[in-house]
């Protein structure tokens, strides 16, 4: 005997049964897209053109990373606009936003590196005639003389070194303006002009004997101005820098060789000099790299020196010296 609820039931159920929608059968291995969509607005198609265009350009070309993050943004813009506009898609908005930051951080970053770099006036003739025929960039030259080199002046007959008295480990210094003079015991040995080192034979020859006096007497002829390095902190830096380091080993042995070219006539680029009493030149018969590293070493240098001056031969009485006891960079 049924009861009235499960007679409503059993009334109702082929209603219901006959209500619920059918699922269609969806065939194995068929597209879902059935119908495609209209084309997008032009917005769309140009943002597409400014990524194509920017990964086409060419890596060799000197602005390409400039031009990719310029192209890369104008994409990113677009998108904005056609998502804003004509798709009210917020996400694609989200996104193309996120990338229009990043790109354009990335080109305020190069924008930087690429600004100009502002060097002293009194030293831009030492980077255009030392520096950068190496190729040494702006920045990285600023980096070298802004942070720990000093720029200090000599008036005429004050002394930048003196003869077993000064030490050389302290620093490294290249002439700005003016003119020195080097001397042993009081003879003359060469000049000393602007855009040169003051001490690079003693640089390179006590690299790895530290504790050494200067050989020779080095006095400001002129009022002079120089570029100073502290050579601890001028060597922990070039250690941090490959490139550097070979610029300045360069250097110094150009500058070294230059002054041993010039020592048989040491007063030929000084106009002014030509007009005075020429001074005897003990370099022309005594390299410097024994004056200024060797003779102040070997025990006979008094006879060696007496018998230059008298104008004896010094060919058969120098000591024979091997470029170990030498500053003069043999490889370079």
């Amino acid at each position: 005997m049924s009861t009235p609820d499960s007679t409503f039931f059993l009334t109702m159920l082929p209603t219901l049964t006959s209500s619920t929608p059918e699922v269609p059968a969806v065939e194995a291995n068929a597209t879902s897209c059935q119908q495609w969509e209209q084309v997008h607005h032009m917005l769309f198609h140009l943002g597409n053109l400014s990524l194509l265009l920017g990964l086409l350009i060419p890596t060799t070309l000197g602005l390409h990373m400039i031009l990719l993050r310029l192209l890369l943004m104008t994409g990113c813009s677009l998108f904005i606009a056609w998502a804003t506009l004509y798709r009210c898609n917020l996400d694609v908005m989200v996104w193309n936003v996120v990338f229009l930051v990043v790109n354009f951080m990335h080109l305020f970053f190069l924008l930087y590196k690429r600004r100009p770099i502002k060097i002293d006036r009194e030293l831009r003739t030492v980077y255009k005639r030392m520096f950068e025929p190496l190729h040494v960039q702006e920045a990285l030259f600023q980096r070298l003389t802004g942070q720990f080199c000093t720029i200090q002046t000599l008036k005429k007959g004050q002394a930048y070194a003196a003869e077993d008295k000064t030490s050389v480990d302290e620093r490294l210094s290249i002439l700005l303006k003016g003119k020195m003079k080097v001397s042993y015991r009081g003879h003359f040995l060469h000049n000393i002009y602007t855009n040169s080192f003051i001490d690079s034979p003693e640089f390179r020859s006590t690299e790895m004997h530290r504790g050494e006096k200067f050989q020779v007497t080095i006095v400001a002829e002129e009022n002079c101005k120089f570029l100073c390095w502290s050579r601890e902190r001028l060597t922990y830096f070039l250690e941090s820098d490959t490139f550097l380091n070979e610029v300045f080993k360069y250097l110094i042995g150009k500058d070294i060789t230059n002054k041993l070219y010039t020592l048989n006539d040491p007063t030929l680029s000084d106009k002014a000099v030509k007009k005075m009493d020429r001074q005897p030149s003990l370099c022309s018969q005594l390299s410097m790299m024994q004056m200024r590293n060797s003779m102040a070493s070997t025990s006979d240098t008094d006879d060696v020196l007496n018998q230059i001056l008298r104008g004896g031969s010094a060919g058969s009485s120098l000591p024979v010296t091997t470029p170990s006891d030498t500053a003069l960079p043999w490889k370079c």
